[in-house]
């Protein structure tokens, strides 16, 4: 049995932050400690990366084990490979018939994420424009 099969028994989450490294400090971490005080279990590479543990394989760990997935959009996230490898991970879930990205602008608008992606410009969004309270609460309005 692998690491990931041996996660599956052991723990899961309600979501599975993506976002990009930059991203940490200004809105990731804050989002998740917010989310977390929800009532809600997360994971994020700042509470989940467990001793010994490479950041892919808790990222694989965890997108393995959450039932949605929130996807920071930022320039940041937008110029990057690795983020969009996270994405693209969810995005074969919805393929197989669940709706589990929930995105959330951070930054950016309509016109940036549409020139990156026309799927996700099409993807109902909260904009963190309007403070992280409401973005919490349309998360977990839209998790519901």
């Amino acid at each position: 049995m692998t690491e990931i099969e041996t996660a599956h028994d052991t723990q899961r989450w309600d979501f599975f932050i993506a976002h990009a490294r930059e991203d940490k400090d200004t809105i990731a971490q804050t989002l998740a400690e917010a989310l977390t005080a929800a009532g809600v279990s997360v994971c994020y590479d700042g509470f989940s990366l467990r001793p010994g543990e490479s950041l892919p394989q808790c990222i694989d760990r965890g997108l393995a084990c959450s039932k949605q997935g929130i996807v920071i959009l930022s320039s940041y996230f937008l110029e990057k490979n690795w983020p969009q490898r996270e994405l693209d991970a969810l995005a074969t879930r919805v393929a197989n018939g669940k709706n589990v990205i929930l995105a959330v602008w951070h930054g950016v608008g309509f016109a940036e994420v549409r020139e990156h992606s026309l799927t996700l410009a099409d993807r109902t969004a909260v904009s963190t424009a309007k403070g992280l309270d409401y973005a919490v609460q349309r998360i977990l309005e839209a998790a519901k």
